[in-house]
């Protein structure tokens, strides 16, 4: 299985550069990363992130971040991936922009693994 994350490319910039990302403003807000899955990626985008350009979509993998991740009942009684604590890039399976369509003003996804 594999979980996602969105974030600005000038925060993904820093966590290369570091070897970690803290998250974004929001997740510091409330206190842990904001993940989804495959499933549930493309709404998270939808919702959070409507409209917003210059974006990075990061594959990471769940088994490496430990205990700090927790499954947690978000909208809909549908259960997210949060993570409590920085996200390791070793976690990180890739990353890549994540572009708006010029049209229709929605991110254009890669193909995504569950």
């Amino acid at each position: 299985m594999i979980i996602y994350h969105i974030c600005r490319a000038d925060e993904w910039r820093a966590a290369e550069a570091t070897g970690s990302h803290p998250g974004s403003s929001q997740d510091q807000a409330d206190g842990f990363i904001h993940f989804s899955t495959a499933a549930q990626i493309v709404a998270s985008a939808a919702k959070h992130r409507a409209g917003q350009d210059g974006l990075v979509l990061v594959a990471v993998d769940p088994a490496r971040l430990g205990d700090a991740l927790k499954w947690e009942l978000s909208r809909g009684g549908a259960l997210f991936p949060h993570l409590y604590g920085p996200l390791p890039l070793s976690a990180v399976t890739w990353s890549q922009p994540l572009p708006l369509d010029a049209v229709t003003e929605r991110h254009l996804f890669p193909p995504l693994e569950d």
